[in-house]
C-alpha cells in the first residue's frame, strides 16, 4: 500500500502539479502576496514525501547515507525558519532527477520468453512392437537417453542426439550462426531446436531435453540476466561524505556567527541537486540524438558502460557479413562450356530444389537475365546434391560424395580449388554433364561494404576489436583478414562465446559484444553491454542486447561509441561545473551575501545550466562517425569481391 502511494506520488502526472504549485509560490514572492498557505507546500507534501521515505529506507534497511538524506535535512532545516519555497524547490529538483532518471532505465524482458518458445514441444518417438517398428507423437519431455527418434524434413530436431540412419543438411545456425546448412550424415551430431531442412532422419538421443544444448542456451541468458544491477548514482556514492561535510560547515557557520539563517542557506545550498539530475538528463539527450539516427538504446546504464568500453566484440555472420549467400566465383573448367553456360545448366539442375545455396544460383540467374528451364527428371539426393536429366544429358550438381557416387571421372583434380574455396569461407558446387566435371561455383557470405572502415573507426578511438564466430579457424582467419581484425576466436558455440567475454572482462576489460542471432543471446547478456542488428536480427538478440539498430548498419557502431564517450565527457563537466557553483555558494553562504531563497535561486540556476549542457547533445553532429560515404562503401565492396570474381 504505502509503495503504491509513493510510486503515484513521483509519477508525472503528480511530479506535474508538484511544479505548479512551486511556480505559484514563486510568483507570490516575486510579487509581494502572502497567501494564507504558501501553495509551495504542496510541492513539499508531494515530492517531499517520496523523498523522505527513500532516505528513511536506505538508511534503516541498506544502512546507505544517500544524497536524498541531505535534501531531507535541507528541507526541513528550510521549513523550521519558515522558507518554505526554498524547501519545496530542493525538493522538487530532486523529483524532476529522479522522474528523468527513471524515464531512461526501462528494459526489455521479452527476449527469455521467446528463447523458450523455440523449444521443440513434440518428437516422432520409434517403437519395435513384435518385430515392427511404429511411430508414435510425444512429448519431447518424454524422450529418454538411448530412444530413437524420427525427423522428417523441414521439422525441428527435438533432442540432442547422434544420426544413426539418413542424410541430410541442417539449418544450425541457432546453435553457431552459421549461415550455411550443415550436412550430415550416419555419426553425426546433432541439437535440439535445430531444422532438418531435406532428408528424413533417425536420431539416437544423447541428452534428455532438460539437459539439451538448447536448454543450455536457455539457462545462460537467465543467469546472465541476474548478474546484471543498476549503476549506483555518482551522487549517492558521494553522499556518504557530502552529508557530514555539509553539516559540519553549517553547524560550525551557525556557531561561529550566531546567524541560523546562515547555517540553513549552507544546506539549501549544498544539495546535489545539479549532481543529480546532470546523468539522467545527458543520458535522455543522447537517447534522443540516437533515435534520431534509427538506433534504439535501451538503457541510460547501457550508454554509460559503452562509454567505458575498450574492447569489441563481433559476431561475423549476419554482423560484419551480410548473412546471405551470393554467387561469387564461377570457374568453366571445360573450354566448350562458357561461364553463362554453366550458371544456366547450374540453375535448371536446382531449379527445383529449396536449398538454400539453390535459391542463390537461381537468385543468380534471374538477376543477369539467363532463361531457366525445367528439367526433364530431378532427383534430390539428401546431403549431396542434385542429379536431373535435361536436353537428352545428365546433369550431377553437388559435393564430391555425389560425383564419386556417379562415377564422375576428373573430379579428383578439383581438390586444390575447392580448398581455396572452403579456406576463403565459401560453399562450392561441382558440375558435371553425363561423366565429366565441366565447372565449379563458389558461394560466399558478403562481407558489409562498411565492414573495414567500422574496425578502423573503433580502433582510432582507442578501442580494440575481436571476432567470435563458430566457423572454423581458416573460414574465421580470411574473413577477418579482410575487415582488419587482428584478434579471432573461432569454432564457438554459445557458450565458448560467453566464456571468452568472461575472459575478457575477468582481465580487466570493459566489452561490448555486437551481434545478430539466437546464439548471440547469452553473450549479449553477458557482455558489460551490446549491441544486436536490428532488421535481419532475430528478436530474441535484439531483447537481450542493450542497443539495437533498427536497421543492419554497422556503420552506425562507431557514432554509438562517440556519442557515448562524448555523454561521459558532458556528464563529468556538468558535475566538475556544479560542484564549483555549489562551492562559490557556500562560500557566499557563510559570508552572508546569500539567504535561502536566494540560495535556492543559485542553486536552481546551476541546475538549469547542467540542463541545458546536457540537452546540447541532442543537436549536436556525430553523423561524421558513421562510416565512410556511399561511394567509398561501394568502392570497398568492389575490392573485397574483386578477389573473387564471378
Amino acid at each position: 500500500m504505502i509503495e503504491e502511494i509513493m510510486h503515484t506520488l513521483e509519477g508525472l502526472r503528480m511530479t506535474i502539479v508538484s511544479g505548479i504549485f512551486l511556480l505559484l509560490s514563486i510568483i507570490c514572492l516575486a510579487i509581494g502576496y502572502e497567501p494564507v498557505v504558501d501553495p509551495a507546500w504542496v510541492t513539499i507534501i508531494v515530492s517531499g514525501i517520496p523523498l523522505l521515505y527513500l532516505a528513511i529506507s536506505r538508511l534503516i534497511y541498506e544502512k546507505w547515507v544517500s544524497s536524498a538524506l541531505l535534501i531531507c535535512i535541507a528541507m526541513f532545516a528550510s521549513l523550521y525558519i519558515g522558507e518554505i519555497f526554498a524547501a519545496g524547490e530542493v525538493v522538487f529538483i530532486m523529483a524532476i532527477g529522479a522522474l528523468l532518471e527513471d524515464y531512461t532505465v526501462d528494459r526489455s524482458k521479452r527476449g527469455l520468453k521467446d528463447l523458450i518458445d523455440l523449444k521443440p514441444q513434440k518428437a516422432r518417438l520409434l517403437k519395435n512392437i513384435d518385430g515392427k517398428t511404429t511411430e508414435e507423437m510425444v512429448g519431447a519431455e518424454d524422450v529418454h537417453i538411448e530412444d530413437i527418434v524420427r525427423v522428417l524434413p523441414g521439422e525441428k530436431i527435438p533432442v540432442d542426439g547422434i544420426i544413426i540412419s539418413g542424410d541430410t543438411s541442417v539449418d544450425q545456425s541457432i546453435m553457431t550462426g552459421e549461415s550455411l546448412p550443415v550436412d550430415k550424415t550416419v555419426d553425426d551430431e546433432v541439437f535440439a531446436g535445430t531444422i532438418n531442412t531435406h532428408g528424413s532422419i533417425d536420431i539416437k538421443t544423447t541428452k534428455i531435453s532438460s539437459e539439451s544444448s538448447l536448454e543450455k542456451l536457455i539457462r545462460m541468458v537467465e543467469e546472465a540476466d541476474q548478474k546484471q544491477a543498476p549503476t549506483q548514482r555518482i551522487a549517492d556514492k558521494w553522499a556518504t561524505w557530502l552529508v557530514p561535510v555539509a553539516l559540519g560547515i553549517a553547524i560550525v557557520t551557525t556557531l561561529v556567527t550566531g546567524n541560523l539563517e546562515r547555517g540553513v542557506t549552507i544546506l539549501v545550498v549544498f544539495c546535489p541537486c545539479a549532481l543529480i539530475i546532470a546523468t539522467p538528463t545527458a543520458i535522455m539527450a543522447a537517447i534522443g540524438q540516437a533515435t534520431k539516427q534509427g538506433i534504439i538504446i535501451k538503457s541510460g546504464e547501457a550508454l554509460e558502460k559503452l562509454g567505458n568500453v575498450r574492447t569489441m566484440t563481433f559476431d561475423k555472420t549476419g554482423t560484419l557479413t551480410h548473412g546471405e549467400l551470393e554467387v561469387s566465383d564461377i570457374i568453366a573448367l571445360d573450354s566448350n562450356y562458357t561461364k553463362q553456360d554453366i550458371i544456366k545448366y547450374l540453375a535448371v539442375s536446382e531449379s527445383k530444389s529449396e536449398h538454400p545455396i539453390a535459391k542463390a544460383v537461381i537468385n543468380y540467374a534471374k538477376d543477369n537475365d539467363i532463361t531457366i528451364s525445367q528439367p526433364d527428371k530431378f532427383t534430390m539426393v539428401p546431403g549431396m546434391g542434385v542429379v536431373v536429366d535435361y536436353d537428352y544429358k545428365t546433369f550431377i550438381a553437388g559435393n564430391t560424395r555425389l560425383m564419386e557416387q556417379n562415377n564422375v571421372s576428373n573430379y579428383n583434380n578439383l581438390e586444390a580449388q575447392l580448398d581455396e574455396l572452403t579456406n576463403e569461407g565459401k560453399a562450392s558446387i561441382i558440375l558435371a554433364k553425363d561423366d565429366t566435371v565441366i565447372g565449379l561455383i563458389g558461394l560466399s557470405d558478403i562481407i558489409r561494404a562498411n565492414a573495414k572502415d567500422v574496425v578502423a573507426s573503433l580502433n582510432e578511438m582507442d578501442t580494440n576489436v575481436e571476432l567470435l564466430t563458430g566457423d572454423n579457424y581458416n573460414v574465421a582467419n580470411y574473413f577477418a583478414s579482410q575487415v582488419g581484425i587482428k584478434d579471432i576466436h573461432a569454432q564457438l558455440l554459445p557458450e565458448d562465446k560467453v566464456t571468452e567475454i568472461e575472459n575478457l572482462m575477468a582481465s580487466g576489460k570493459k566489452v561490448c559484444m555486437v551481434g545478430d542471432g539466437v546464439n548471440d543471446a547469452p553473450a549479449l547478456k553477458t557482455a558489460d553491454v551490446s549491441i544486436a542488428m536490428g532488421s535481419m536480427g532475430s528478436d530474441i538478440a535484439i531483447d537481450a542486447a542493450d542497443v539495437a539498430l533498427l536497421a543492419d548498419d554497422i556503420e552506425k557502431i562507431p557514432y554509438i561509441k562517440k556519442l557515448s564517450n562524448e555523454t561521459l565527457r558532458t556528464i563529468h563537466i556538468s558535475i566538475t561545473l556544479s560542484m564549483i557553483i555549489n562551492a562559490i555558494a557556500i562560500i557566499l553562504s557563510v559570508l552572508g551575501m546569500l539567504n535561502p531563497i536566494s540560495g535556492a535561486l543559485i542553486h536552481n540556476i546551476g541546475s538549469v545550466f547542467v540542463v541545458m549542457l546536457a540537452a546540447s547533445l541532442y543537436d549536436r553532429d556525430f553523423t561524421g562517425y558513421i562510416g565512410k560515404s556511399e561511394e567509398e562503401a561501394i568502392q570497398l565492396n568492389n575490392e573485397v569481391n574483386s578477389q573473387n570474381p564471378a
